[in-house]
């Protein structure tokens, strides 16, 4: 007998973490081989090898998500790290989110929300009134997840060589549309 019910969402529970611990590098090198091996898959047919995904992963640090202008959050399901998010000030009221991460196996229980939710918490910490991001066309779940909470499309703000589409939200908007 197997067991097809849905994972229940109050299981999910999210916190700061220092970035530089094992278990935030071993959450960074999931999502960074998540996204690098999609990008590899439709670019170029090919998983990408060990070697340009380290290299790709040496490329992208994630230091400056750390104070005092970055945080980065774990989330827990069940009491074990299984997704992740970073902020980054970009100036006195605007905080860049970055990292979205949720295992695979998870996805779908409500931890993105979750995540989502402590990311304005966190943004707000930060003295941000505004969070953005930009993102890859291909990655369809997380500009979905984002669409859902509250993010719309914005102008470029950013030209990295990834960045397809951007998206922003007020957190002054948030807070009236929850009151």
């Amino acid at each position: 007998m197997t067991d097809t019910a849905p994972r229940r969402t109050d299981l999910w529970a999210v916190s700061p973490a220092d970035v530089t611990t094992p278990e935030a590098l071993e959450l960074l090198r999931e999502y960074y081989y998540d996204v690098a091996n999609r990008y590899y898959r439709l670019h170029l047919g090919r998983e990408g090898t060990p070697e340009e995904l380290e290299s790709g992963l040496a490329d992208s640090p994630s230091d400056d998500l750390a104070g005092p202008d970055g945080l980065f959050l774990i989330g827990r399901h069940d009491g074990t790290a299984h997704s992740c998010a970073g902020l980054r000030r970009l100036d006195s009221t605007t905080a860049e989110l970055t990292r979205v991460y949720v295992r695979p196996g998870l996805r779908g229980t409500g931890g993105g929300a979750r995540l989502l939710a402590a990311v304005d918490e966190a943004a707000r910490s930060l003295g941000a009134e505004r969070i953005v991001l930009d993102t890859r066309l291909d990655l369809v779940e997380a500009r979905a997840l984002y669409l859902h909470h509250g993010y719309q499309e914005i102008p470029a703000y950013s030209n990295g060589p990834y960045a397809q589409v951007w998206y922003g939200k007020e957190l002054t908007a948030l807070d009236r549309q929850a009151g």
